[in-house]
């Protein structure tokens, strides 16, 4: 599956997104090294703390089910192009390689392309 059909994913999954709060609807699709595409959105909660990112819901997701080797994601917002946030970069750290890329663009034809190491240079691992 190609970039722009990953894209059209995450933005059908910021429909699903609960954002009472921010209005800023997120959406995620996470591609496995095997090529299974796990789906997320954000779910915001009154206690800001609590509330989950969409790329944080797809690997949980994925996880879950027993995936722990990532090729990429893909990442739609309702305020256009929108990168992870540091505890979702953190995140990926722990189950990503160097070269795991993550995508975004305001639209399917701008996408734009950064590996986990050009966006956390130094992030923290064992």
């Amino acid at each position: 599956m190609d970039n722009r059909q990953l894209f059209k994913i995450a933005e059908e999954m910021m429909d699903k997104a609960y954002v009472p709060y921010s209005k800023f609807h997120v959406g995620a699709a996470l591609v496995t090294k095997d090529g299974k595409v796990f789906t997320g959105c954000n779910i915001e909660n009154a206690s800001y703390p609590v509330t989950i990112c969409a790329e944080r819901t797809a690997f949980s997701k994925a996880i879950s089910e027993g995936y722990t080797k990532f090729e990429k994601i893909v990442i739609a917002s309702s305020g256009g192009k929108a990168w992870p946030c540091g505890m979702c970069r953190q995140f990926m750290m722990e189950f990503c390689d160097d070269d795991f890329q993550i995508i975004s663009g305001d639209d399917e034809n701008s996408l734009e392309v950064l590996t986990l190491k050009e966006i956390l240079p130094r992030g923290f691992k064992l």
